[in-house]
């Protein structure tokens, strides 16, 4: 009898400790200093012969992370990594020989050759320079590497050093004179035409310099700059071209942003970016033909559609638009390994087109391989923004390039004959391509995709000219995988959406299992049973099915409300099974359910992980179906759930900031009450690299401008309105929200309150501005939602 008291007793005291952990959480709790959650992995890396994975880890007590490592077989805790054994290691950017036996990497005026093997290392030279990007070219026993903006090539050998560029900085002597004579043209000759000695004089000095030159030993040709700023100095692996890129950058008017919590005390500007509409960089191209002593730049005068208008110009009918060459950001060449090819990537400044090129290093002639136009923007994963990045290289035939595309609306990968210029799509389907790379036998790829769910994440191999994919990894959630060198294990950092990310160890086969390496959480998170949102789709007022997380708070503590989180950086997926970059909100919205909220979490038109319709359904509108979802997602809450439509509030920060304020000020039916944080308020005082891409320039495409920014639709303005922002915000800045703070004014709104950080940049860091921010969210919904 005692026995089973005890058992009772003991069954009601695991009960009580689990209602209190579940009654536990606070907004004090959820916003202190991260580390109470516990310390985990992350940026992995093997060593060079794949016998221990090191990782940054924050061990107790320490004030920030440090390098840690796991030897495989040897030591099943995470152990820190001397200063000492840190400043041996190979560092992250040397380069391997095709073999992958060696690698070769600068250290200050150093080259140092690491053979894996046996592990030792040569010091091939040393010099006074700071030297750069050293690399095996096609006979591997000659390195390039780049020193006082030139290339130099070192024989492993014999020990030669030999320069094989001549470039100088400034002007050439003799453009300085004829530049200077120009100038003084008109009042030379002049004074010859009236004084007849002086003129046989000069007739006499120019005799004797032409038959001195006509004797002199010609000069070696050198390439001087004259101001232009070099980069990407690199050497074909034939070793008969060098290519290089010049940047042409404009000096735009920048924003100052006062910072009057300075340690000197006195209020201090920090300089921050330029304003959408300023002019972003160029780039040009220009090849150095070594064994012709000659450089000439390469012409993209003739690129495909280089004078295309974007269709939007039909929404001005009255404005005259000239069809000129568009401005152009080129990549620097990438070599076949034989050294006989190279490709370029070539992108427009607007971004409504890409290009991917063959280079006749011989003539600097473009031949167009693929063309990619997209009159919203060029984008998705593998192929990014801007200049530079995305997937684009060789296979190893030296014949075929590979790159990746949304021609079929997802991100996928291809590969495409340089001679035939035959193109052929290596995956396919409504799923996207993440990160692919060569195996070291060169028989696969190696490649992450979402083919499972749009919220997972899985790696694969595959054959390299295409074939079934084999899926290698099978926890549910997301696999970042590292390959080991010899490529027989996968360091995978794994994350499920309540269990944050942790380091797992497993043989690079289909049934191997993995096996967890690291358990970071601590005993105050592992206390409280945290949740695990619901993934569901909800049908939007177009048709479209819009993909949301939900927490559905037990029924005997529902409360009728429910709040809409919005994630920021409009191009972000949240939507997904692996822990969240916004773990903060993930606890916060815990508390919410707690307390009897439903919430409401949506990967809005605009966001990653669905494709390209999905990515580019906020052009020239944002406010437009990124509103409309979270509208359409209320309606879902209401007609499924039991949501009061009169008792639903909206929060999010920066891009979620700014869907804020577009719902309280243009749907004010949905939405009672909203937090907008460090949110954009006008578009047209955001950066030029994202804001351009969506709306175009302001100048070109007022009509986008002025239908996408909050600040014109203030007046709509009903329900109630938390501003919260950072005054030191070098993103967002402060201005954003004093201009709109200062329009409420004007427009004699007063259902509304602003909380500044002074010490805050656009990412909060201090728990006590989080544990503030938060404490003002859940008391506006508790005040304005709850009777």
């Amino acid at each position: 009898m005692k026995k089973r008291i005890l058992i009772s007793i003991s069954l009601l005291l695991l009960f009580q400790s689990v209602v209190l952990s579940q009654q536990s959480l606070s907004v004090e709790k959820i916003m202190q200093d991260p580390k109470w959650i516990g310390n985990f992995p992350q940026n992995i890396q093997w060593d060079e012969k794949g016998q221990a994975i090191y990782f940054m880890y924050r061990a107790e007590n320490d004030p920030a992370d440090s390098l840690h490592r796991i030897v495989i077989g040897k030591n099943e805790k995470p152990e820190k990594v001397s200063v000492q054994e840190q400043r041996q290691r190979v560092p992250s950017n040397a380069k391997s020989n095709l073999a992958k036996t060696k690698k070769i990497f600068a250290k200050n005026s150093d080259i140092i050759l690491y053979d894996i093997a046996s592990e030792n290392r040569s010091n091939l030279i040393k010099l006074g320079d700071r030297i750069s990007n050293p690399t095996f070219l096609a006979n591997e026993g000659r390195i390039a590497f780049e020193m006082s903006n030139n290339l130099y090539v070192l024989d492993i050998s014999s020990g030669k050093l030999q320069r094989v560029t001549s470039i100088r900085t400034g002007t050439k002597a003799q453009e300085k004179e004829e530049k200077s004579a120009e100038r003084e043209k008109w009042l030379k000759e002049d004074n010859l035409s009236l004084l007849s000695v002086i003129q046989e004089r000069e007739d006499k000095k120019e005799k004797t310099k032409s038959y001195n030159d006509a004797n002199k030993e010609k000069e070696p040709f050198s390439y001087y700059l004259g101001g232009k700023s070099l980069a990407n100095l690199q050497l074909s692996p034939d070793e008969k071209f060098a290519t290089m890129l010049f940047f042409s950058r404009t000096e735009n008017k920048r924003t100052d942003v006062p910072d009057y919590t300075d340690a000197t005390g006195y209020t201090v500007n920090l300089p921050a970016r330029s304003k959408v509409g300023d002019k972003p960089s160029t780039t040009e191209l220009a090849v150095y033909d070594l064994e012709r002593d000659t450089v000439f730049f390469v012409s993209t005068k003739d690129l495909p559609g280089i004078k295309d208008l974007p269709d939007y110009v039909k929404d001005y009918p009255e404005k005259d638009w000239e069809e000129k060459e568009r401005d152009l950001l080129l990549s620097a060449p990438i070599f076949s390994n034989d050294g006989k090819n190279a490709v370029v990537n070539i992108r427009s400044v607007d971004n409504k087109d890409r290009w991917i090129a063959l280079l006749d290093l011989k003539t600097g002639e473009l031949k167009i391989l693929d063309r990619q136009r997209d009159e919203a923007w060029i984008g998705g994963p593998g192929i990014g923004w801007g200049f530079g990045g995305g997937t684009l290289g060789w296979l190893p035939d030296n014949r075929h390039i590979y790159f990746q595309s949304e021609e079929t609306g997802y991100s996928h990968l291809y590969i495409l004959d340089i001679n035939s210029g035959k193109k052929k799509a290596l995956t396919s389907g409504q799923f996207e391509v993440f990160n692919p790379s060569i195996s070291k036998n060169t028989k696969f790829w190696y490649l992450t995709t979402s083919e499972v769910h749009p919220g997972e994440r899985h790696f694969y191999m595959m054959p390299l000219m295409g074939g079934r994919m084999e899926k290698l990894t099978s926890m549910t959630g997301n696999n970042d995988v590292s390959l080991s060198p010899d490529e027989k294990n996968m360091a995978i950092l794994y994350s499920y959406s309540n269990k944050p990310w942790e380091l797992y160890l497993q043989a690079n086969t289909p049934q191997s299992q993995p096996q967890q390496l690291t358990s970071g959480q601590s005993e105050a998170f592992k206390s409280y049973n945290w949740r695990d949102p619901q993934l569901i789709k909800f049908k939007a007022s177009d048709g479209e099915m819009v993909p949301a997380r939900l927490y559905v708070p037990e029924p005997e503590k529902k409360n009728g409300a429910a709040v809409i989180f919005v994630h920021g950086a409009g191009y972000l997926q949240n939507v997904h099974k692996w822990w969240s970059s916004y773990f903060r909100e993930y606890m916060f919205h815990n508390l919410l359910t707690e307390l009897g909220y439903t919430v409401l979490d949506i990967d809005y038109r605009g966001s990653a992980g669905y494709g390209r319709d999905w990515r580019t359904g906020i052009y020239r509108h944002m406010g437009g179906k990124d509103l409309s979802d979270q509208v359409d997602g209320v309606k879902y809450l209401v007609e499924n759930y039991d949501v009061n439509p009169e008792k639903v509030g909206i929060y999010g920060g920066s891009y979620g900031g700014f869907i804020t304020l577009m719902a309280l000020f243009n749907a004010p039916e949905s939405f009672k009450s909203g937090a907008a944080l460090r949110s954009v308020t006008d578009w047209a005082h955001y950066n030029h690299g994202y804001t351009a891409n969506i709306l175009n320039e302001p100048f070109n495409d007022p009509i986008a401008y002025r239908r996408s920014s909050p600040i014109y639709f203030a007046e709509g303005l009903k329900g109630n309105l938390l501003i919260a922002h950072g005054m030191v915000d070098v993103n967002v800045h402060f201005q954003d929200v004093v201009r709109l703070a200062q329009r409420l004014i004007e427009l004699g709104k007063d259902n509304w309150e602003m909380a500044v950080y002074p010490v805050e940049d656009h990412g909060f860091v201090e728990p006590s501005s989080w544990t503030d921010e938060y404490k003002r969210i859940l008391k506006l919904f508790n005040d304005t939602l709850i009777d």
